[in-house]
């Protein structure tokens, strides 16, 4: 009973992703949401604002600038967390290793 519950939630969520992806605006149109005053703003006056020639580098580095920390910093965390564990794991081998050896 509970498989056959899986999959009509499942096959609810095909059906409003196939729909969504059915009422998306075409590649490159000039209506599409992406093309807004920010994006325009940003093309217009980066380069006066910045004093940057690459718009790409001053929308991460000083529009974007806590957008960017705080995706620098989870990146890190998990880092940090991963290496904490692969480290405790390789010392806890060593010691199995040197009480049975």
């Amino acid at each position: 009973m509970s498989k056959i519950f899986t999959f009509l939630i499942l096959g609810g969520l095909l059906i409003v992703l196939l729909g969504s992806i059915g009422e998306m605006p075409s590649l490159g149109e000039t209506g599409n949401p992406s093309y807004n005053e920010v994006a325009e703003y940003y093309i217009e006056n980066s380069a006066e604002e910045t004093n940057s020639l690459n718009i790409i580098a001053a929308i991460i580095t000083d529009y974007r600038a806590f957008d960017t920390l705080g995706e620098t910093t989870v990146l890190f965390t998990a880092i940090a967390a991963v290496v904490s564990i692969i480290g405790v794991t390789h010392h806890h081998k060593e010691e199995e290793d040197e009480t049975h050896g």
